[in-house]
């Protein structure tokens, strides 16, 4: 039993010893309802039909105390306590159902991101992998942010994107992107032809997937990364897609300027281009989705998630996800406008073939 189901039956308690015991002309029997009234908060329609009968029961013994059950007044309140009770139970039973339906629709909704996303692995080659998906929409669990990462010959390749739109609409396009990328991603082509080939199966099911009022308006921004195992160096492909943020122990935080394309699915035929950068072992590659930096606070200002980050470069890739995860929702007041998703890529020290010199981190290398 519920510790706190012994208040109401305190309150009954008390109503009646109390009721019994003053004059005829108070009456406090009308105040047994909130004992029936408490109880769906702590227990199920059940109990509280329990308490229910124990408040009539108490309602019936006070009114044989003062005069019999045959008065007008109290034949009302029995009355009235009774169809406030049974009331009382049919909430508490439409309660339950509705709780048990949320359980199942957040039962199917991870068992469905569990299937189009797959959970990241905490260690990919050189890489410690920690991830966070923040759902806009109640009771969600996926929407249109989406990532995965995949061996390729030699590193690591990595996904993050957002599809126009949030929620369960969005999915349907998430899905095609995914299975685009775990299915090309292990080829060997540059990250410039992987977008293209992502662009052309967006631009193949995009009439499929996209309704007739808002024909031509599909799109998905997209980062594409891809992290030799041992060259301390990561190539990016931008589609449209926020730069990550290159943290580097001692609180140091670097935008990569990159040389972004249109997003996927906007103009078909897009010559993409590759960035090449510093990635240096104990260095942590942040990866967004636009939904991060646009939560804003009650004064409408923007999350600033580069100063808030320089607190916590030197953190493990987990704790950093937890650091972000409580500081944007408190930021956002607990609830976010567009769904937003994070991974962050903590490189290891491996053993590496020579690499002369360092790649500047804030210059790129652009490839046509």
């Amino acid at each position: 039993m519920h510790p706190l189901l012994l208040l109401p039956v305190a309150l009954i308690v008390v109503i009646t010893v109390v009721d019994m015991q003053t004059p005829y002309s108070v009456h406090l029997g009308p105040a047994l309802v909130i004992a029936p009234a408490l109880t769906p908060s702590i227990a199920g329609p059940r109990t509280t039909a329990v308490i229910g009968a124990l408040a009539l029961a108490a309602q019936i013994l006070i009114g044989i105390t003062h005069g019999g059950l045959g008065t007008t007044n109290h034949i009302v309140q029995i009355i009235t306590l009774a169809v406030l009770s049974v009331l009382v139970v049919l909430y508490s039973a439409l309660r339950e159902r509705r709780q048990a339906q949320l359980a199942q629709v957040r039962t199917v909704a991870e068992a469905a991101q569990h299937v189009l996303m797959w959970p990241l692995p905490e260690q990919i080659g050189p890489l410690r992998i920690a991830s966070l998906y923040l759902a806009a929409e109640d009771e969600a669990q996926i929407g249109g942010d989406l990532y995965a990462a995949t061996r390729c010959d030699g590193g690591v390749r990595v996904l993050i994107g957002d599809v126009r739109g949030k929620g369960l609409a969005a999915i349907g396009e998430a899905a095609l992107l995914l299975g685009a990328f775990r299915e090309s991603a292990h080829r060997r082509i540059p990250l410039a032809e992987l977008a293209a080939v992502l662009e052309q199966s967006i631009a193949r099911h995009a009439a499929d997937l996209e309704p007739p009022e808002e024909a031509g308006e599909r799109f998905a921004t997209a980062l594409l990364v891809e992290i030799p195992d041992r060259d301390p160096v990561t190539r990016m492909t931008s589609c449209g897609h926020p730069p990550p943020l290159l943290l580097s122990p001692g609180h140091a935080v670097t935008v990569p300027s990159l040389h972004p394309s249109p997003p996927l699915g906007v103009h078909g035929g897009t010559e993409h281009t590759l960035d090449v950068f510093s990635f240096e072992p104990g260095d942590t590659l942040l990866l967004y989705t636009d939904g991060v930096v646009e939560a804003r606070d009650a004064r409408g200002r923007f999350y600033p998630l580069t100063e808030r980050v320089m607190r916590w470069t030197d953190d493990s890739p987990e704790a950093l996800m937890h650091h972000v995860r409580r500081d944007l929702l408190a930021h956002a007041g607990g609830r976010l406008g567009d769904d937003a998703a994070l991974i962050a890529l903590h490189r290891t020290a491996v053993e590496r073939h020579r690499h002369h010199g360092r790649v500047p981190g804030t210059e790129a290398l652009r490839h046509g």
